[in-house]
């Protein structure tokens, strides 16, 4: 989002159970299409809540309903949209996570490319 984005979007990633680092495999999609990782870190999305809080005009959660992950609640923000996408990290065999990961990539890219494409700025 922050680099198709072109400056008019600033993206944050959060979980609901971070383990302390960024899976390898996402880092190495990234990578793969020219993404910085640098400063990339694991954490909660209890980060994005509270006083002080930055404040989140859209909130796109992508945790997989199917596989029984939490959802947040986020209240009082504008906009809030469920992209549900399998977690790559949970696939066994490292051929088949590498494919899962790339798999993911693209559906983000997609869904990301039509959600640019539909916002409207407003002044």
């Amino acid at each position: 989002m922050n680099e198709m984005g072109a400056g008019r979007f600033r993206a944050y990633s959060a979980g609901s159970q971070p383990v302390g680092k960024v899976n390898p495999g996402a880092l190495e999609v990234l990578q793969q299409h020219g993404l910085a990782v640098h400063g990339l870190r694991s954490k909660s999305w209890d980060e994005f809540s509270g006083d002080g809080a930055v404040k989140l005009d859209t909130v796109i959660t992508v945790c997989d309903n199917a596989a029984a992950e939490s959802c947040p609640v986020w209240i009082g923000a504008p906009q809030s949209l469920h992209w549900g996408l399998p977690d790559p990290a949970a696939v066994e065999d490292s051929a088949a996570r590498r494919e899962a990961f790339a798999g993911v990539y693209r559906e983000l890219q997609e869904k990301i490319e039509q959600f640019i494409a539909a916002s409207v700025e407003v002044d």
